[in-house]
């Protein structure tokens, strides 16, 4: 058998270069295999989005079997791919988009109805799905039909018809008397109540734009909370070791109270002293600094005084100290 390196190279590499490449193919293309996929592939038509968006969850009975691939428009109607994985549907399977979080984030519900397996290639019909009313649509279509009301004219129209209806019962006439305020009230405020409705729509649309990143705040929230309960007995057992160990503090002191108060007192009494006499000492040490430094000339050449004694043989004595300790 001929060794690896007695092999052409260029074959090798071919081959390896073959291979790499199916494998970039493969991990792109994960989630459309049989067996380590994502699931399998279905679609329904639906008559408008509602928000559904790429990645959302497909949930069956509340579990979650999968995620929605792709929402595109199909003509006059909306078209949503999405992926399931291990859950049975069924031929009359029914789809409802349906709200998942009160700042507006989607996911599409399957009730999988039916007696026969549903074929991935039939899409499910209009007729088997729901699209719910955004809340948020409704905010912006209210703020647009105030701001289309003409409320001059209903005030106009409020008063006509209490002037019509004078004649009537008082409870009547309080009635549209009322009415009557009431469209004087709104006719006055009505720049104000545009500008409501208009800050009130773009509330709602900044937290829908910003609904992932609340979503999340609220999930780190959760998680913290979550971690404080597990460590409730650790902060349990530091606060009660805490209190034990103030009281055991509290009796050392009671205890060695009548020794600890003589040394204090003492210590106060020579803190005190040293206080008033600070600058005697100061000079004391000011002064003591010349004798260091002499003491330290004489000893500091060895192990042996190196210094001049001038008085220890008499000037009377012979010629060896005639002049004394007067001699320069």
């Amino acid at each position: 058998m001929r060794s690896f390196q007695s092999r052409n190279p260029v074959p090798i590499a071919l081959v390896g270069l073959v291979v790499m490449a199916l494998g970039v193919v493969v991990a792109l293309n994960a989630d459309n295999l049989p067996i380590v996929g994502a699931g399998t592939t279905y679609s329904a038509d639906f008559t408008e989005a509602a928000g559904l968006k790429d990645g959302d969850e497909v949930r069956v009975a509340g579990v979650k079997v999968g995620k929605v691939t792709d929402v595109a428009l199909d003509g006059a109607q909306v078209k949503v791919s999405f992926k399931v994985k291990d859950a049975w549907l069924g031929d009359k399977t029914q789809a409802t988009i349906k709200i998942k979080t009160l700042l507006g984030q989607k996911y599409l519900a399957l009730d999988p109805l039916g007696d026969k397996t549903l074929d991935p290639g039939i899409t499910i019909p209009k007729e088997r799905t729901v699209a719910p009313y955004d809340v948020l649509d409704a905010f912006r279509d209210l703020s647009t039909t105030v701001n289309q009301i003409d409320t001059q004219q209903l005030s106009k129209s409020f008063e006509t018809l209490s002037q019509t209806l004078s004649g009537t019962p008082d409870e009547v006439r309080s009635a549209l008397s009322g009415l009557s305020q009431l469209s004087d009230t709104i006719a006055k405020r009505d720049d104000q109540l545009s500008q409501l409705l208009a800050n009130t729509r773009q509330i709602s649309q900044t937290l829908a734009d910003r609904d992932a990143e609340l979503t999340k705040l609220l999930s780190d929230g959760n998680q913290l909370l979550a971690e404080i309960s597990d460590r409730e007995q650790a902060i349990s057992t530091l606060l009660s070791g805490s209190q034990e160990l103030s009281t055991q503090l509290q009796g050392l002191v009671n205890d060695n109270d009548g020794q600890l108060g003589p040394v204090l007192a003492s210590l106060d009494q020579l803190t005190g002293m040293l206080q008033r006499n600070q600058d005697a000492l100061a000079q004391g040490i000011s002064r003591f600094a010349p004798y260091i430094r002499l003491f330290t000339n004489a000893v500091g050449s060895g192990r042996w005084f190196d210094s001049y004694v001038c008085g220890l043989i008499l000037p009377s004595v012979g010629p060896l100290n005639e002049q004394g300790c007067n001699a320069k």
